[in-house]
């Protein structure tokens, strides 16, 4: 079973933060035309792409893309709880573990690509067009960050700030909301 509920777990949550990264991608306007944006769109364009068609965008948020990383959410909680129990349960509380889900995702992914750009900018020096995408996504957060922290010969610790800045948030909605938000 434990087998079982990782790879469930671990496909599901991958595949919520490639979809996740669509939105990011669009709401950061970042190039389209990058490999790795490709990438992105052609793994979450056959279902959102008829989402969109009957789900409107507001502004630069694609509502069919939040509303599809919403339900996978739920639906890994569902598959889940089929699994241990064996029967088709579904309640209001996975409603509602499925925003927790996607909110701890988003937080997660921004971790991850924060993590990648500080790894690719020691060793790519600016020509990976991975690290163009990252720098797109990642350089309103950090640029006001910047603004404030002195000048430290070179070194960057923008980043570093985020970082704390994720893990305050992260401990803080762990302390509100309890166990449950570390076992999302």
């Amino acid at each position: 079973m434990n087998a079982m509920n990782f790879l469930i777990s671990t496909v599901f949550d991958l595949y919520i933060m490639v979809v996740l990264l669509r939105i990011w991608l669009q709401a950061a306007r970042a190039d389209f035309y990058n490999p790795f944006s490709q990438f992105v769109v052609k793994a979450t364009q056959p279902i959102v792409g008829p989402l969109r068609r009957v789900i409107p965008s507001i502004g630069s948020i694609d509502l069919a893309t939040v509303l599809f990383a919403y339900v996978l959410c739920v639906l890994k909680f569902t598959l889940i709880t089929l699994l241990a129990s064996g029967e088709f349960v579904f309640g209001s509380a996975f409603l509602l573990l499925g925003l927790m889900a996607l909110l701890k995702a988003a937080g997660s992914l921004l971790f991850w690509v924060l993590l990648l750009r500080a790894i690719l900018s020691w060793v790519s020096q600016g020509r990976s067009p991975i690290e163009y995408v990252f720098h797109q996504l990642t350089e309103p957060m950090m640029a006001p960050i910047r603004r404030v922290l002195p000048s430290m010969g070179g070194l960057d610790l923008s980043i570093l700030v985020l970082f704390i800045g994720l893990q305050f948030a992260n401990f803080l909605i762990g302390d509100m909301l309890g166990p449950i938000w570390y076992q999302l």
